[in-house]
């Protein structure tokens, strides 16, 4: 292929990539059951955006797809971008609605489910970073 890029990584960034989309995609992962199986912290949080039960089921089949989009090296790219979307949502809506810490029947969660949007927007702007060059259109025209 004339002008094909190659992207493949150094071993260590290899190594730094798939620790980030492991992290990623296990919390993502993680909070799934939480979605599909409406749980109370769930539900209270998209009752109070005013989006429960379609934003739940619909916020966490995005974040289905975006586990596997980072569990796959061909496309953790992607999975990285959409990642940074969906967390830019849900930590808009700490910040504008919800509040850091989230407070449910008087139990707190004392600012985990912050921690770990925080937590995997890191891990996906590391993806991103790694894995840009694989990026389709945009990938292609990085230096």
């Amino acid at each position: 292929m004339s002008g094909a890029r190659d992207t493949r990584l150094s071993k260590g960034a290899n190594v730094a990539s798939w620790i980030a989309q492991v992290v990623a995609a296990a919390i993502l992962g993680q909070t799934l059951f939480f979605k599909f199986s409406g749980a109370r912290e769930s539900v209270y949080i998209f009752n109070e955006l005013g989006a429960e039960p379609w934003g739940r089921i619909g916020s966490g089949v995005v974040e289905l797809v975006c586990v596997v989009l980072l569990l796959l090296p061909r496309t953790a790219a992607l999975g990285a971008l959409l990642t940074l979307g969906t967390m830019a949502g849900a930590i808009g809506a700490h910040l504008v609605r919800l509040g850091i810490e989230i407070k449910v029947d008087g139990e707190s969660d004392g600012g985990l489910l912050f921690a770990l949007a925080v937590t995997t927007v890191l891990a996906a702007l590391v993806v991103l970073g790694l894995r840009r060059a694989s990026l389709p259109i945009v990938g292609s025209k990085l230096p």
